[in-house]
């Protein structure tokens, strides 16, 4: 409007059409058509003062017969109809035929596909996206933490932000986790489903290392543990294209969104405990989804009471317990590691590879589909877990031996021969160390007379010779036995040692 002005006074000077489009930067057609506009409408310089740039604007360049804003037919409520066709078997031709039958003497089909192309347009980019009701769930990490101070050390730890988005009604969901981590995703999804109270059809996740193992466009690869718990809900994985940011812009707004909802607001409040810091985004979740939307003017609440929630599969009757699935070959000793723990299986299956599925709780292992193990979870002492039924029979008569056991078959002999393997046993570090010495003892005993063996484990206990070695010299150097005196020491009925296994 300042250079109208412009033309206006020069166009009074006598100043050419040619000259003032030089002047000004224009083209002589344009000066030309300005100027018949401003002879239509009776302006010339000098203007009124109380004539503005709106008010000359509106006189100079309006359309004749046409008030602005203003439609020759009635239009519909392009919000409500946004939200009606994300309801399951909704599309335009249904909404226009429910049009027409309300004004009958509206637009055309095509007339209103375009005008509905142009509200949409005035919306954000993601609600360009056609999501039906149920159909998807879009789930990602916030880039952005949340700092949550020790109660006692005041040491600052950042905890992960987990968002949710289900597609049609963008009804959020959030929570904050120590890390990215298997067992926190997986445990998420969990919880975002108990706070739908329903499923929907698809999951739409980035492609994070815990849920996706190789991200392809063709055929990504799927983590065991989390395809396990999406089998569970009946729920499908259909990770987004790697380096593609629009197959999952629901989320990416949902986070944007979250992020100002909720580290924008809780920024002044200081958090000591995971707990914590999650009542405070249950808060914070609250006023996002009963946020009214500015251009739907509906809440998320709304959309998803009244669209999304019929359309969500049924929660199953027990939420999914964590599980971590590996791979592992069973080893000579027919058990196979898991986090630094051993777990016996049937002796046959060595050398055969199995899966191995971990609880907080349990440790169960897999061969071709079925269950041949299963144990309680170690996270301490003795680092073997062994089924007596998953030994030979051979290494099971080993495993029955006992403290105890020894104790008995050193009394049966004499207290010297007690006295001596009690000290064997007590002089290793564990009992079970000692084990292989005393039944390497037995055999040595195994045909020398009862006399003859007090007097070795009286002088070997006297000497502290508590290894094989060092009492088969103590023996060794004892005068021979007499004649005669042939009585063995062993009772070969009770008493078995692995010289006796084969």
């Amino acid at each position: 409007m300042r250079q109208i002005r412009q033309m206006l006074r020069l166009a009074r000077d006598g100043v050419s059409a040619r000259e003032i489009g030089r002047t000004l930067g224009a083209a002589r057609s344009t000066i030309q058509d300005n100027l018949k506009r401003a002879a239509a409408v009776g302006l010339s310089w000098p203007l009124p003062v109380e004539l503005g740039d709106a008010a000359l604007e509106q006189r100079l360049f309006s359309r004749a017969g046409t008030k602005v804003g203003f439609r020759r037919r009635p239009e519909p409520d392009w919000s409500s109809l946004a939200c009606e066709l994300k309801r399951p078997g909704v599309n335009l031709m249904v909404l226009w035929e429910e049009y027409r039958d309300s004004h009958p003497e509206g637009y055309g089909y095509s007339r209103f596909c375009d005008l509905f192309r142009e509200f949409e347009r005035r919306l954000s980019p993601t609600m360009r996206q056609d999501h039906p009701a149920g159909d998807k769930v879009f789930v990602d990490y916030s880039g952005k933490k949340l700092a949550i101070a020790d109660p006692v050390t005041g040491v600052i730890r950042e905890a992960e932000i987990f968002v949710g988005v289900l597609g049609a009604s963008s009804y959020t969901y959030a929570e904050a986790s120590w890390t990215q981590a298997l067992p926190d995703w997986i445990g998420a999804h969990v919880n975002m489903f108990r706070f739908f109270a329903g499923v929907p059809r698809l999951i739409v996740p980035d492609n994070l290392k815990s849920g996706v193992n190789k991200a392809s466009f063709y055929d990504p690869e799927i983590n065991r543990s989390y395809g396990m718990m999406a089998s569970h809900y009946g729920v499908g994985i259909l990770p987004a294209r790697p380096r593609k940011p629009r197959d999952k812009a629901k989320v990416e707004a949902g986070v944007r969104f979250a992020q100002s909802y909720i580290l924008g607001r809780l920024r002044q409040q200081t958090f000591f405990s995971l707990a914590e810091a999650n009542e405070a985004i249950t808060a914070a979740l609250e006023r996002i989804n009963a946020h009214v939307m500015r251009r739907l003017g509906v809440s998320r609440r709304h959309l998803f009471e009244t669209i999304e929630r019929p359309a969500l599969a049924a929660l199953p009757e027990t939420d999914y317990q964590f599980a971590e699935w590996r791979l592992a070959r069973v080893s000579l000793d027919y058990h196979v590691e898991f986090d630094g723990f051993f777990y016996s299986v049937p002796h046959a299956l060595i050398r055969e590879q199995v899966d191995i599925r971990a609880t907080s709780r349990t440790v169960e292992i897999f061969h071709r589909g079925q269950r041949v193990a299963s144990h309680q979870r170690r996270y301490g002492g003795r680092r073997h877990g062994t089924d007596p039924e998953h030994m030979p029979s051979s290494h099971r008569r080993y495993a029955e031996w006992t403290p105890e056991r020894f104790r008995r078959w050193g009394q049966s002999i004499g207290p010297n021969t007690e006295s001596l393997v009690v000290a064997i046993l007590a002089n290793r570090p564990h009992p079970e160390q000692g084990f292989r010495t005393c039944l390497g003892i037995l055999r040595l005993f195994k045909h020398a007379d009862r006399q003859r063996v007090e007097a070795a484990s009286a002088r070997a206990t006297a000497i502290g010779a508590f290894t094989y070695k060092s009492i088969a010299a103590v023996l060794a150097s004892l005068p021979p036995q007499k004649a005669g005196a042939t009585e063995s020491v062993i009772d070969h009925t009770n008493l078995r040692g692995p010289g006796y296994f084969h």
